[in-house]
């Protein structure tokens, strides 16, 4: 090795915060359902909690992460007069 390499790396950190939240509105290749939902969301919760929130999904007919997006849309609802 000779001398550093400045390209930006697949694990560089962002410039700022709102360059790196507009980062996970790419479109996705992986077909029309993903294109819906193009942001991952990782949380970490207790195996307990995990199997509640699915034994609830399986009660209800839908999937864990309809459910969870359902959940949170309710709780952080998009402000008042911006587009859907």
């Amino acid at each position: 090795m000779t001398g550093r390499n400045d390209k930006r790396g697949f694990a560089a950190r962002p410039v700022d915060a709102e360059t790196w939240i507009k980062a996970g509105e790419a479109p996705s290749a992986h077909g029309r359902a993903a294109a819906i939902y193009t942001a991952r969301l990782t949380i970490d919760i207790t195996p307990d909690l995990r199997g509640r929130i699915k034994v609830a999904a399986f009660s209800r007919g839908v999937t864990v992460a309809d459910m969870l997006r359902e959940l949170l849309g309710r709780e952080y609802p998009k402000p008042e007069g911006e587009p859907q």
